[in-house]
């Protein structure tokens, strides 16, 4: 009797939320220099922590060893870059964990909110479409498809000529009109390079050489800055990559700019339709920076100087991604002009990833300024860096059709990892113990 007793009171323990938090007790942690983190158990346990104290500072004593009570916050205050160890003792004998600490260098960027307007080309000439040609014998085909060419391909070279303008590819066409010497065309899919041989066929409607092919080598349009990184000279924005609008395949990036905007008017969400900002750019002989990346987390590269119209000049620190947590934040953004504003949403759900991957938070716009001006999230507000507790923590990335109210953000880490600005080898898996 006394057994099972014993084993009730132990499921009822383990069950308990109190329980689940003290097991959750991290192996690992991530902290910035000189930012302070708290960790919150609510176990009324008494425990001994033991740390370097030239590396890291428990609730703010600088002893080497100090007895803490979990049922209350736990705060972190390193003081130098590096790794070291902090050793837990359930009251002060049991030894509970071991846990690795990496401190990383602070980090500081200002965030964005302006409206930006973005030029793209790509590293090579598009595949978007087949189109059938009419021979001299009436016959209809498309000399591109019977080469083997597929919407999303990217042709490199022709002739061993780099190609990547269309106007390009319209003289290489010519030219097989006189010396009727058949196309050698290296293009890449999937990231692999490939060979193929198209024979082009004269259009005897059009009385010109064609491809039977719709291509294209350049994209254009509008997004959000989502930071700007002064020490390194870099910036990050929109939070998802480019895509051609036809095929859905990322564009790959030969060479592209990003030049000040101004929001016009808004086109509303409604329910089953995302609405858009409708945007101009404005001084477009100034270029605000370079594009020299697309990812998954956005558009990256060299920004000579600090964006006009900020919400703030001031830098702000970042968030891991698991510091992020669910509850009030706020979002930047423009919605008139090009004046940044501040508007109030919710963190409702947060993903939880050992690495670089899309939708990390689902958000959703409690300010009511921002849904009777825009109906919610509406394209072109792609990139609107989301703060919580005065930290930068992710950007807006989608919206939800059905609710356009609501939609997905990424974690400001993967942006910044892509950027440049943090280092990769700072990412570590986090596990529960």
């Amino acid at each position: 009797m006394i057994g099972l007793v014993l084993v009730f009171f132990v499921c009822m323990i383990g069950f308990s939320s109190s329980f689940q938090q003290f097991a959750a007790f991290p192996n690992e942690l991530r902290l910035f220099s000189g930012q302070l983190k708290r960790l919150q158990y609510g176990v009324p346990v008494q425990a001994e922590v033991t740390v370097d104290p030239h590396m890291l500072h428990v609730n703010g004593s600088s002893e080497h060893s100090l007895s803490v009570n979990l049922s209350k916050p736990l705060s972190l205050e390193p003081s130098q870059s590096g790794q070291t160890n902090m050793q837990v003792k359930l009251f002060g004998k049991i030894p509970f964990k071991t846990v690795k600490v990496k401190v990383v260098p602070d980090l500081r960027v200002i965030p964005g909110g302006q409206t930006i307007g973005v030029k793209v080309k790509s590293a090579g000439v598009l595949v978007v479409g087949h189109h059938q040609v009419v021979d001299g014998g009436g016959v209809k085909h498309s000399p591109g498809e019977l080469a083997g060419l597929k919407l999303g391909d990217l042709i490199m070279t022709i002739n061993g000529t780099p190609v990547t303008e269309v106007h390009r590819i319209g003289k290489l066409t010519e030219e097989y009109g006189l010396t009727k010497r058949p196309l050698r065309i290296t293009y890449k899919r999937s990231g692999q390079m490939n060979e193929t041989v198209l024979n082009p066929v004269y259009d005897a409607d059009d009385r010109a050489w064609r491809l039977g092919l719709y291509i294209r080598d350049s994209a254009a349009g509008v997004g959000t800055l989502t930071f700007y990184a002064p020490d390194q000279g870099v910036y990050g924005a929109l939070g998802h990559v480019i895509s051609d609008m036809d095929t859905q395949t990322p564009i790959e990036v030969g060479e592209g700019h990003i030049l000040e905007s101004s929001v016009m008017s808004i086109n509303k969400s409604q329910t089953g339709e995302p609405g858009e900002k409708r945007a101009q750019f404005v001084k477009e002989g100034k270029i605000l920076g370079n594009i020299e990346r697309n990812t998954q987390f956005g558009i990256f590269g060299k920004m000579g100087e600090g964006p006009e119209h900020s919400f703030s000049d001031k830098a702000l620190p970042v968030a891991f991604a698991e510091d992020v947590k669910e509850g009030p934040a706020q979002i930047l953004t423009v919605v008139n002009d090009q004046k940044v504003e501040r508007f109030d949403i919710q963190i409702v759900h947060v993903s939880k990833q050992s690495g670089p991957a899309t939708k990390g938070m689902v958000i959703k716009i409690t300010d009511k300024r921002l849904i009777n001006k825009t109906g919610g999230i509406v394209q072109g507000m792609s990139g609107s860096p989301i703060i919580q507790d005065g930290k930068i923590v992710g950007a807006v990335t989608h919206v939800f059709v059905n609710d356009p109210t609501s939609g997905y953000g990424c974690f400001i880490e993967w942006m910044l990892q892509d950027a440049g600005v943090l280092n990769k080898e700072t990412s570590m898996k986090q596990n529960a113990a």
